[in-house]
């Protein structure tokens, strides 16, 4: 866990060795009135067994600083890991929110699981956002940026001089998120990057994950410090070549371990599927959907 300051903010953030992911609590000191952003649900694959270790951590933390939650929030329906967002929802009360653009997501990946029974009408979030759109945090104003490229959905949250991007960018010496799963486009990740990079220079980057080796886990760059040294985008590199770079890269990349059970729990917000009659739950995995590349 680390304690960041940034423009009056407190940004807690806690990191998921099992998914290399990083879930934050923002909070406005003034009011202490905070959110959580991208909060993950624990899920051990090889036993099917879920549980609450990381959003319980959270919650302790909320506790001990004695804040109050008025929003949780996720940037995108996640590929690595589940979201604990309804979990948090119901203990602590505070609505959710995702970009509006997560129907196209639900769309597809129903058809992908055969779930006849899902609205895809964004109903399992208390509010979608569109690009633009503003919300308070204490006496504070976050700005909604629409990110696509990663996902058909993905936002960026701007609080002052902070950007809460999660897949959209890495640490510097990481470069960029892939652009392959369904729905995602290079392209539009490209055009994702620059808006985020043309934001001032000394604007708070905090990534959603870090898998570098050697070093410890990080989760905050600069705008600036992602210009100058960002490995996938120095030197001024033009849209082309960004799309052939990722597209090669992504050829050779392994679907994310938990995609198949993780995408089905996502696009209901963060809800487990209902129990049958006798209590028990599933998880439906698409066969034959799917390639890995040849190693």
């Amino acid at each position: 866990m680390q304690l960041h300051p940034s423009d009056g903010l407190h940004v807690h953030s806690l990191y998921d060795v099992a998914t290399g992911s990083f879930q934050y609590v923002v909070a406005d000191p003034a009011t202490r009135h905070a959110a959580v952003i991208d909060p993950v649900l624990d899920f051990d694959a090889p036993s099917g067994r879920v549980s609450t270790r990381n959003a319980d951590t959270l919650l302790a933390h909320i506790e001990h600083e004695r804040l109050e939650v008025v929003w949780i929030l996720d940037t995108h329906p996640h590929a690595d890991h589940l979201s604990a967002a309804t979990y948090l929802k119901d203990r602590l009360g505070a609505p959710t929110g995702i970009g509006a653009r997560i129907t196209e997501v639900q769309a597809i990946w129903k058809a992908l699981y055969g779930l006849d029974d899902l609205e895809c009408d964004g109903r399992q979030w208390d509010r979608l956002f569109e690009d633009g759109d503003t919300f308070d945090l204490g006496t504070l104003q976050v700005r909604v940026l629409f990110s696509p490229g990663h996902t058909a959905a993905s936002v960026s949250y701007l609080v002052g001089r902070s950007a809460f991007v999660h897949d959209t960018l890495m640490m510097p010496d990481s470069g960029t998120a892939r652009a392959d799963f369904p729905g995602a486009d290079p392209h539009r990740l490209y055009a994702t990057l620059q808006r985020i990079l043309a934001l001032p220079d000394e604007t708070a980057i905090f990534v959603g994950h870090d898998y570098a080796p050697g070093r410890p886990p990080a989760c905050m760059s600069t705008v600036a410090e992602q210009r100058a040294h960002n490995v996938h985008l120095r030197g001024a590199v033009d849209e082309a070549a960004f799309v052939t770079m990722r597209r090669q890269k992504d050829a050779t990349l392994p679907l994310p371990a938990l995609m198949l059970h993780a995408m089905q729990v996502n696009i209901r917000g963060g809800r487990l599927p209902d129990p049958d009659a006798a209590g028990r739950r599933y998880l439906r995995i698409p066969l034959d959907r799917f390639t890995s590349p040849v190693t």
